[in-house]
């Protein structure tokens, strides 16, 4: 029985060890797979979140450009209160969604909507300080028009602004 038993056990075969080989392409194809996973989510997340960031709506139909104050000089205004005595000669370009029938007729802006327009740009810029018509925070300042003529013409009647010309003195 003891011969029986020694047998046995040389009889079963012992288990074979996988090769290195297949271990390495398997951890070769989960990293690859990882890697996709991960680019994947960069791209659709991540990446779509900063391009909302900017805007509501980046793509919309080509607005109707219209140009604020006097056609040749643009606006003249004086800023930074009655003791600052500086002036700011600017032209401002808005570029309106031609969807909006009450504000745009026939490509050119309703008068009583430029009346609006003008009036809330001319107390914006009057109430503004000195320090926000630096260089570095012109973008602040055509965001807060924007914000400003949105909420007196209605959410989306204004798609970005343009500031051609601006000087002060």
């Amino acid at each position: 029985m003891a011969e029986e038993e020694k047998e046995g056990t040389e009889a079963e075969p012992e288990p074979k060890k996988k090769s290195p080989i297949i271990l390495i392409a398997v951890l070769v194809i989960v990293g690859l797979a990882l890697a996709a996973g991960i680019s994947f989510f960069v791209t659709t997340k991540l990446m779509a979140d900063t391009a909302t960031e900017g805007g509501a709506n980046k793509f919309h139909d080509p607005g109707v450009f219209v140009k604020l104050g006097d056609p040749k000089d643009g606006i003249l205004v004086n800023v930074g209160g009655q003791k600052a005595g500086k002036f700011l000669k600017t032209s401002i370009i808005l570029e309106m969604n031609p969807g909006k029938k009450e504000i745009i007729e026939e490509g050119k802006i309703l008068p009583v909507a430029e009346t609006k327009i003008m009036d809330l740009v001319l107390q914006v810029l009057r109430s503004a300080k000195m320090d926000e018509f630096d260089a570095t925070k012109q973008d602040d300042l055509k965001k807060k028009l924007k914000e400003e003529i949105n909420g007196v013409l209605g959410e989306g009647s204004v798609y970005d602004i343009y500031i051609t010309s601006f000087l002060l003195q």
